[in-house]
């Protein structure tokens, strides 16, 4: 990874969601703006916020796709991130883990 790049690999696949109450929402349904999870794989060297095995908020409308040895990537910049939940984090003084 180069500069401030981040890859990341996507919690869940895209596609149709199950609802917390068990509805099934297919791929095809209009939602809202929505930001998604995904975990942390390779940073570049001047990435400062997160690092491998990081759980980053995202927005899926500002990414590029990679395919790495037959698996799917996100390949974005460090400022497009919205949020970090790492266990690294949780630790100190009246922590959530979840840096904003």
């Amino acid at each position: 990874m180069l500069h401030d790049r981040v890859l990341v690999r996507t919690d869940v696949p895209e596609g149709e969601r199950r609802s917390s109450g068990g509805i099934v929402i297919p791929a095809t349904a209009a939602v809202g703006r929505r930001l998604a999870w995904a975990e942390v794989v390779a940073v570049g060297q001047n990435v400062r916020t997160v690092e491998p095995g990081d759980r980053v908020l995202y927005d899926p409308e500002e990414r590029a796709e990679v395919e790495v040895r037959g698996v799917a990537y996100l390949l974005m910049r460090e400022r497009d991130l919205h949020a970090v939940a790492a266990e690294r984090l949780a630790g100190s003084e009246d922590s959530t883990g979840l840096y904003l």
